[in-house]
């Protein structure tokens, strides 16, 4: 399997099967899972990363425990739409699990996703730094993949 385009990744699922969404943090991995059908995204659980192989286990664990079958993974452009460094790694880090894992993988455009929660955390959850920054990145992997399922939706 190789990295697909967003609208190719449905095809390459089983009818009912979750996805989960990344969120990939310099210290940590934000996941998100969808439902079965795949229509609401929810905020799982947040990997420290340690090192990439016990990373990918800890994910694929999480994946197994609700019967995701596909990855969708935050790709952070810059704001002109140009790549930087943050996105060769998010790339990197799917040739990293497609080595490990033959897996429906594709990206979704996660800019401003991690500034629009710190926004909603700060305004409507009137949470303190230390807490958003428990929170951030699983609900930044919840915002990408509702993103991308809202995509799918309306496709």
């Amino acid at each position: 399997m190789a990295v697909l385009d967003l609208l190719e990744l449905p095809a390459a699922l089983p009818a009912y099967a979750p996805l989960v969404g990344l969120d990939l943090g310099e210290k940590t991995i934000g996941v998100a899972v969808s439902d079965a059908t795949r229509i609401v995204a929810s905020p799982l659980e947040l990997i420290r990363k340690v090192k990439f192989t016990d990373d990918a286990k800890a994910l694929f664990k999480l994946m197994e425990s609700r019967g995701a079958a596909g990855i969708v993974i935050g790709l952070p452009v810059n704001m002109d739409g140009t790549e930087g460094p943050r996105c060769q790694s998010s790339r990197a880090f799917a040739r990293n699990i497609l080595r490990l894992k033959d897996i429906p993988i594709a990206f979704w455009d996660e800019r401003m996703s991690s500034m629009a929660i710190n926004r909603m955390l700060i305004d409507e959850a009137d949470m303190n730094r230390a807490r958003r920054a428990e929170v951030v990145d699983k609900a930044a992997a919840g915002w990408i993949l509702q993103g991308a399922l809202d995509r799918l939706r309306n496709a």
